[in-house]
């Protein structure tokens, strides 16, 4: 592994990859698959990869029931959740198909459940309805009219996996560069100028994983993002104490808020074996703010004075009262989680961590709800990859993988 003190004679590769996520580990992969005589470096601006968004999520193995059948997400998770699989076995990875239960706990959300049930047959996801009896065989302890139980669910740990990337990767000569921040970005008709804190590395194209800076990349690299802009979201979560874990036997969700792009708070078993309660979905105002106190002064003004946010704030501002509440008012995160399981009580909650999404949005305030991508000039910008992209990553890199080779033929021809 390769890092600050790379000789100059190192500082040319045929392409750079921004960011160690697990996107970016698997785009890594995926186009040395293609070519393994590529020299790829990797930077990542933290002394470890899977820092943020990949080693900070409740360890989903999601079955693609919510996306539109024709969207990205519905493809990317069923193609990529087979490949994530192999790899776990491959590599040995602990992982649980535990299941999930999605639930309606009054008889007004029936029809919810049943559009659901709808859009994961048009998904090919298998489901089984359960009635409240059926229900009550699964969870005892979760209260509900009906339910759809989803057997292809499971969970992980997705920093183990980047772990077995960073692995196979290095021991197969890519180059990963932590603790080394991209500052800017040069393209000319020859190559890209990568500049890093440490050195500047030559490069004939780039491929910006940025997560939580994508956007701040892409601009760097000269991409039109058609004013496609990052808005951070942080989610919080408890834990269930130990004596409460014997609560819930699967991944409890309630039914989606078609009028609210976040799925609400639920209840996620870990690979470790604790469970998770959560999350909200609460502004960031930093890029990285896993706390209120976190605050960035360009980040906080870059929301407040953009005509996009007043715009989501207008359309959303009830519901996301409700978030900053929950996240304020312990009593008011535990009577949302009461609504699944009623015999939940304070004392059954202890704080765990916070993750923050990398949010995309339109100037007309519309947030994106699929993946993203963008091409530029020797450059491919990966710039929404919110859940369920760890799930997809390894046909999200493929993807990105099929851009990058026009791109670069585009840029030769």
């Amino acid at each position: 592994m390769s890092g600050a003190g790379t000789t100059a004679a190192a500082d040319r590769a045929d392409v750079v990859i921004v960011g160690a996520g697990i996107l970016g580990l698997t785009t890594a992969r995926a186009l040395l698959a293609r070519d393994p005589g590529r020299r790829i470096v990797v930077v990542e601006k933290e002394a470890r990869p899977a820092f943020h968004q990949t080693g900070r999520n409740s360890g989903v193995i999601h079955s693609g029931i919510y996306y539109r059948p024709d969207s990205g997400k519905a493809a990317m998770v069923a193609a990529g959740r087979d490949d994530l699989m192999r790899f776990l076995d491959r590599h040995d990875i602990a992982y649980d198909m535990c299941g999930k239960v999605v639930v309606a706990v009054s008889d007004d959300e029936r029809g919810r459940l049943d559009a659901l049930e709808i859009r994961a047959a048009e998904n090919n996801v298998p489901t089984e309805r359960l009635d409240r009896s059926g229900l009550r065989e699964r969870e005892p302890h979760i209260e509900g009219v009906a339910a759809l139980l989803v057997p292809s669910a499971g969970i992980v740990d997705y920093g183990a996996v980047c772990a077995a990337l960073v692995e196979e990767l290095t021991g197969a000569g890519v180059d990963l560069r932590l603790g080394t921040r991209v500052i800017g970005a040069e393209v000319d008709d020859h190559g890209v100028s990568v500049t890093t804190d440490h050195a500047t590395i030559r490069t004939a194209t780039i491929i910006n994983c940025g997560g939580l800076h994508c956007d701040r990349v892409a601009t760097a690299a000269g991409a039109d993002t058609e004013g496609v802009r990052v808005m951070p979201f942080r989610g919080e979560y408890y834990e269930l104490a130990p004596h409460a874990r014997h609560l819930v036997n699967h991944l409890v969700y309630p039914l989606p808020d078609p009028d609210f792009p976040f799925l609400g708070v639920h209840l996620t078993r870990m690979i470790d074996g604790s469970i998770h309660a959560g999350p909200n979905a609460v502004p960031a105002l930093e890029r990285e703010g896993y706390r209120w106190r976190d605050i960035s002064p360009r980040d906080t003004a870059e929301i407040a004075f953009s005509r996009r946010t007043w715009i989501l704030a207008r359309k959303y501002w009830r519901k996301e009262v409700g978030e900053i509440h929950r996240s304020l008012s312990r009593r008011a995160f535990l009577e949302a989680l009461r609504r699944l399981c009623p015999e939940l009580t304070s004392d059954d909650l202890e704080r765990s961590g916070s993750g923050v999404r990398a949010q995309a949005i339109a100037p007309d305030g519309t947030l994106l709800d699929d993946f993203a991508f963008a091409d530029s000039p020797r450059a491919v910008h990966v710039l929404n990859a919110p859940s369920p992209a760890a799930t997809a990553s390894f046909a999200i890199a493929e993807t990105v993988a099929d851009r990058h080779d026009r791109v670069l033929a585009s840029s030769t021809s």
